[in-house]
């Protein structure tokens, strides 16, 4: 009996969509979008939190294949990007493709059947003949391992789980973590809380956000000439390639060290606040954040910057280091994301029976970041090594379809042969060494170890060039296991 369907998607975000979307325009109707929540999006459904947006210019961060030439600005909130993807479904027919509240809880590899068994919450099952993973780096909320945490009185909530049944007018609201999340809502909470106290780890670098609304003329001339706005994308990118280049050759590039320092100084007066928001260690080291408002929401009258550890919480509020009693009406975190595992909870099985966790016992590698060695057909979407701290993510997650898709037309199951995997990966990480994220700070980019699992070493362009064509001969094809005589 013949497999549920030829390709099985985790996920509905960016990625997922993109797998799905580029299937149907190859006429490829025999897939299926499993997706755990109620409505597509991925991380931009579920960062609801006020000011949120997105760090990449917009006319870069979307699919080259489906411009939008009404971007409201540069750079876009979470509403019109999380409006941007649902006009692509729509747009181009995939709803038929998408099962919503599908949620997927394990997969293993059928040896003898040469498929994939997906198992979902509700006790239902899909079979594939291929599986795409596209379960996202940022979308695992992590809380703190603070001491009394739970004794907290009063509402607490991550930053990606915004409970908007909250309302902070007027209350004390303590902020723990000072990352990407917190410099866009912080800003917006300053403005109606009764005091805001932010508990930092370490700063960040932080540089202007260059941002300004579209003219109705320009979207006019976006509309009429897509090769005008195709012109804009092309120059967003170029930039953002160049400025990791000047860094790799080892020249200050545009957004180095005195255009934050210049920022910082001209928006905190007081020296010694703003002695706490320098950085001490390389710019680029952690991820490179842009902001015009979060150095004035610091320097607001009931806003406190707090750079002492964490001791411990209790039902009234944060205890510090110094044991100064913060006390708070509600606590929001700003802690990040679960990064490293790449998989979540999702239990996943292949050759001979072996677990993903156990073939990544030290730490999560794959072949060009999309294959692992042992679970054929298993592709994975923004895998390992795929991230970038200059460029749009969605560039790559496109690359890696083209990939992907150049392996389904193989039309056998597929393993990368250990070797090669285990050589790329080497060459990766001896690359990694020599970029700003092994410098000596503390990322959600690597290990505590210090490997970094998450990030590519060079340019988009290249990781592109480096997948457009399919290595076949650095795979091995699985047959199916002969039946028992």
């Amino acid at each position: 009996m013949g497999a549920d369907v030829k390709v099985a998607i985790l996920g509905a975000g960016f990625a997922g969509l993109c797998m799905g979307l580029k299937l149907k325009a190859q006429g490829e109707t025999s897939f299926v979008i499993l997706e755990k929540a109620d409505r597509v999006g991925g991380t931009w459904r579920e960062n609801t939190y006020p000011g949120a947006g997105c760090d990449i210019p917009s006319h870069l961060y979307s699919y080259s294949f489906a411009p939008n030439p009404d971007w409201p600005e540069v750079y876009s909130a979470q509403p019109d990007i999380l409006a941007y993807i649902e006009g692509v479904v729509e747009q181009h027919e995939l709803s038929p493709h998408i099962r919503l509240g599908a949620e997927v809880t394990g997969a293993a590899w059928d040896e003898a059947a040469g498929r994939w068994r997906i198992a979902l919450a509700d006790g239902s099952s899909v079979t594939a003949q291929a599986f795409v993973t596209a379960w996202g780096q940022l979308n695992r909320p992590k809380l703190p391992p603070i001491e009394g945490r739970e004794t907290f009185a009063g509402a607490a909530f991550h930053s990606a789980q915004w409970d908007a049944s909250v309302d902070l007018a007027g209350k004390r609201v303590a902020v723990i973590g000072n990352g990407a999340s917190a410099i866009q809502f912080v800003p917006e909470v300053a403005k109606v809380a009764g005091r805001l106290t932010l508990f930092q780890r370490s700063p960040n670098w932080i540089v202007p956000r260059m941002n300004r609304p579209y003219t109705e003329a320009e979207k006019a001339q976006f509309r009429a000439q897509p090769a005008a706005m195709q012109a804009v994308r092309s120059e967003i990118f170029r930039m953002a390639e160049e400025r990791l280049i000047a860094k790799r050759n080892g020249t200050a590039p545009v957004e180095e060290v005195p255009i934050p320092l210049a920022h910082l100084h001209a928006q905190v007066a007081d020296p010694e606040l703003r002695a706490k928001l320098t950085p001490d260690y390389e710019i680029g080291c952690k991820r490179v954040l842009i902001s015009n408002d979060f150095y004035p929401a610091l320097t607001r009258p009931n806003v406190e910057l707090v750079t002492d550890a964490i001791a411990r919480m209790t039902p009234q509020g944060v205890v510090d280091g110094q044991g100064r009693l913060h006390e708070a009406d509600v606590v929001i975190y700003a802690t990040g994301f679960e990064t490293n595992s790449f998989v979540g909870e999702t239990a996943l099985t292949g050759l001979g029976g072996v677990s993903l966790a156990r073939a990544w016992k030290s730490g999560p590698e794959a072949h060009l970041g999309v294959t692992v060695a042992g679970f054929p057909n298993l592709f994975m979407l923004y895998g390992p090594n795929t991230n970038l701290g200059h460029n749009s993510i969605i560039y790559m997650i496109e690359a890696q379809v083209g990939y992907v898709l150049q392996a389904l037309a193989q039309g056998r199951p597929l393993s990368v042969r250990p070797e090669v995997m285990a050589a790329y990966n080497d060459r990766i990480q001896a690359e990694l060494a020599h970029t700003p994220w092994a410098g000596a700070c503390t990322s959600w980019y690597k290990t505590p170890e210090g490997k970094i699992l998450n990030n590519w070493p060079g340019t988009a362009q290249a990781y592109a060039e480096a997948l457009a064509r399919f290595d076949a001969e650095s795979y091995e094809e699985v047959r199916a296991a002969e039946p028992a005589a």
